[in-house]
């Protein structure tokens, strides 16, 4: 799986580490993972549970969308398809 560079963007752009992450998951939503889950996360090697993955998404507000599914051109339609 590819890693997840939308998730790894937003977390830099706002000069998080993997750490901070998971406190304010576990400080907002009660959602308790493990650094190193979170990390899998970022490569692409786990995905989360729809319960994580919209806490993940409200977090930075952003859709699921945009960070877990990756957008790829249709030639026929000239759109975006996820």
């Amino acid at each position: 799986m590819k890693k997840r560079s939308v998730l790894i963007s937003l977390r830099k752009q706002r000069n998080w580490s993997q750490k901070d992450v998971v406190e304010r998951l576990s400080a907002s939503y009660g959602l308790h993972i493990t650094i190193s889950y979170y990390g899998m996360i970022e490569q692409g090697v786990r995905t989360p549970k729809l319960e994580l993955a919209l806490a993940i998404s409200s977090l930075f507000e952003r859709s699921p969308d945009e960070i877990f599914f990756e957008q790829i051109n249709n030639k026929t339609l000239g759109k975006s398809t996820a």
